[in-house]
């Protein structure tokens, strides 16, 4: 493993961040490939999908890593995915666990890392990033899981990890969740009170960005109600997530929750990139 530390010191460069890169598309790669800091003391936040397929998440991160002061890293479901063309056949955890022994080769922060401080432009604020998945709460109010998972089926709108994601060797994918919520929550409870956090999380830990989806089926794929409370509880600055392809900021609480994701060609290519696509997390005074 690099030995990186987890603190940065005054200088030049912004705390940045992006997600759902999707390198297994040719145009994606490109603008990966393109990707480069600012300024030598910039860090890069990528929240999760990557790609699928270990390969590219391996290629993504290493040029990444070698451009960016520090990268942090917190999975999707896309990494999660156990694809049939991928060279690593590990499901579930032991997939999880080889990622972060990867991302450890190169000094990249993953979830179960010492949490980095960032102590540049807009800091200090600890750089929190989580692996948390969904429990199906999402889902439209008065269903059980079972009647939301059957009018998915029956509208035809049924994420991918349903067959792809497997959560070995935890019984079902919502109980890996709530043993990922609950470790995570006492790694949180034990942050020093004086830094504020930047909780970075593949998935939105509030349920009202989910409300702009085009099929309302697919949200309950998206997060877990057990999070909903905790930009108030824990002292945070920002909330960083990606997966629903609708980048964008909004405000909950008082709190900015920043949607940071890049999305398929054919989603981008209809809006156009965004002029700044490597997103500014702090203002330049923090926050507090």
């Amino acid at each position: 493993m690099t030995d990186r530390g987890t603190e940065r010191t005054e200088g030049s460069g912004r705390l940045l961040a992006v997600s759902d890169l999707h390198v297994s598309h040719a145009e994606n790669r490109r603008i990966v490939e393109d990707m480069k800091p600012e300024n030598d003391g910039d860090w890069l936040i990528v929240a999760g999908d990557i790609g699928e397929l270990t390969t590219d998440i391996e290629w993504a991160l290493t040029l990444l890593r070698d451009r960016f002061a520090e990268v942090v890293w917190a999975p999707g479901n896309h990494e999660l995915w156990t694809h049939p063309s991928d060279p690593v056949q590990l499901r579930g955890q032991a997939r999880y666990d080889h990622l972060v022994d990867f991302c450890r080769t190169l000094g990249v922060h993953t979830p179960e890392d010492p949490y980095p401080v960032w102590r540049g432009a807009g800091g200090p604020v600890t750089v929190a990033p989580l692996f948390l998945l969904y429990d199906y709460t999402f889902r439209a109010p008065g269903l059980t899981q079972e009647q939301a998972l059957a009018r998915a089926y029956d509208a035809g709108v049924v994420c991918s990890d349903e067959f792809l994601l497997h959560p070995d060797p935890f019984p079902s994918r919502e109980a890996w969740c709530r043993a990922r919520v609950s470790a995570t929550e006492e790694r949180l409870a034990a942050c020093d009170p004086e830094i504020p956090l930047v909780l970075v999380n593949h998935f939105p830990l509030v349920r009202e960005p989910t409300s702009v989806l085009w099929f309302p089926e697919f949200a309950q794929w998206c997060g877990t109600e057990l999070t909903a409370d905790w930009h108030r509880r824990f002292r945070t600055a920002a909330a960083v997530y990606g997966h629903l392809h609708i980048p964008r900021d909004t405000t909950y609480d008082g709190v900015p929750f920043m949607e940071v994701s890049l999305g398929y060609p054919r989603e981008w290519s209809r809006r156009g990139l965004p002029r700044t696509l490597l997103r500014p997390v702090l203002q330049e005074e923090a926050r507090g």
